[in-house]
């Protein structure tokens, strides 16, 4: 490993719960966020909006810091193309249009088993071993995030109005998981900017069949604030998010980090009282006690004894 490389992941252990926290906390302001933005652009346009403010930025990355950036290997463009339409443009579509058909409780409660997809994942494909403590930690998050989920809010309605909505979203969470899995074995190759950057440029081109008039039409009609939450959603929970999680993931293993994930619907709820007038109660606050709770005992055993490849 180079001197650049260590200083890397020395600064990144240094920093880890900053760069982790503020990754949770773009990703939860994402789910307010893109409530908003459905109310101007159709689940499929939003995305490509997203992603387009995403890759325009990741661009500019690529000709002004062409250094920074692993050379590509041709052997290695269909994985990180799939790394990218799977990981990144099927989650985000499927994510949108489930949100149209189920209520926003259900859809954050399939959305946060991506930590149990990761851990199910890893211990497969990564032989990553998975303690009895870790396994103890993710129930104990899981019940916290049901609680909030489905009686944290005076109003949840956890109904499934549409059944493919919720396949959707489900969908979404399971290649979520992959893209973190995948992602987990590419950066043995590739730095997190180089690997996010190729995986959302190569991913994006799978949009184009998607274009339509209606695109067009919509983008042209937008207000300020469409055009905010679209900026906000692309360069946030997308650049930066992203970008931050492949930085935590090069000094914590998958299993490890896919569990932070339950602060986002925590912090999502929260972020929804302020920008959405959503009520919380007694029950919310339990949830997220047990969800704080949940990732002590895995950070805590980590810290501890450390996890360890097989």
């Amino acid at each position: 490993m180079s001197k650049y490389s260590i200083k890397k992941v020395v600064f990144a252990k240094k920093y880890f719960f900053f760069i982790i926290g503020l990754t949770v906390i773009f990703w939860a302001l994402a789910f307010p966020f893109i409530r908003i933005g459905l109310e101007e652009l159709s689940p499929i346009n939003l995305t490509i909006m997203r992603l387009f403010v995403a890759c325009i930025v990741f661009l500019i990355f690529l000709i002004t810091l062409p250094n920074k950036f692993s050379k590509l290997k041709k052997k290695d463009i269909i994985p990180i193309f799939l790394l990218g339409f799977l990981g990144i443009i099927v989650y985000h579509l499927g994510l949108n249009y489930g949100e149209q058909y189920i209520s926003p409780s259900t859809a954050s409660l399939i959305i946060a088993t991506i930590p149990i997809f990761i851990v199910i994942l890893a211990t497969i494909f990564l032989k990553e071993k998975i303690t009895s403590t870790i396994i103890l930690g993710v129930i104990i998050s899981s019940i916290g995030v049901v609680i909030i989920s489905t009686v944290g809010r005076p109003t949840t309605i956890l109904e499934i109005r549409y059944i493919f909505g919720a396949v959707a979203v489900l969908i979404g969470a399971l290649v979520g998981a992959g893209y973190t899995i995948v992602g987990k074995k590419l950066l043995i190759r590739y730095s997190p900017l180089s690997l996010t950057v190729y995986a959302f440029l190569f991913g994006s081109l799978g949009l184009i069949p998607f274009i339509s008039n209606s695109l067009f039409e919509q983008v042209t009609a937008l207000s300020i604030t469409g055009w905010s939450i679209v900026i906000f959603l692309g360069v946030c929970p997308t650049v930066i998010g992203y970008l931050l999680w492949y930085v935590a993931l090069e000094i914590k293993t998958a299993s490890e980090l896919g569990v932070y994930l339950y602060f986002v619907p925590v912090l999502a709820t929260i972020f929804s009282y302020v920008l959405l007038q959503e009520n919380i109660t007694w029950l919310f606050i339990l949830g997220g006690a047990l969800v704080i709770l949940g990732l002590y005992i895995v950070n805590k055993n980590v810290n501890k004894k450390g996890i360890k490849s097989k």
